[in-house]
């Protein structure tokens, strides 16, 4: 592998990393979206594939994040 070759990987991998927390951020809104819609949270758990403690850290990472909002002024 050259120098070239393994600067487009990098690149390639960057911009991977880029688009994972764009998506990673909209599926905590989604998340948050369904928890406020009611949704069970076994449904959420089970549509995302993530467990009934990342679901609630998501959600309560949003509530404390408006909380602060709130307090601030």
């Amino acid at each position: 592998m050259d120098k070239r070759s393994l600067e487009h990987v990098a690149r390639r991998f960057r911009e991977a990393e880029t688009r994972a927390d764009i998506l990673r951020k909209e599926l905590a809104a989604a998340i948050r979206q369904a928890d406020a819609d009611e949704v069970p949270q076994k449904d959420i758990c089970e549509a995302t594939g993530y467990t009934r403690q990342q679901v609630r850290r998501i959600v309560l990472a949003a509530e404390s994040d408006a909380g602060e909002e709130a307090g601030e002024g």
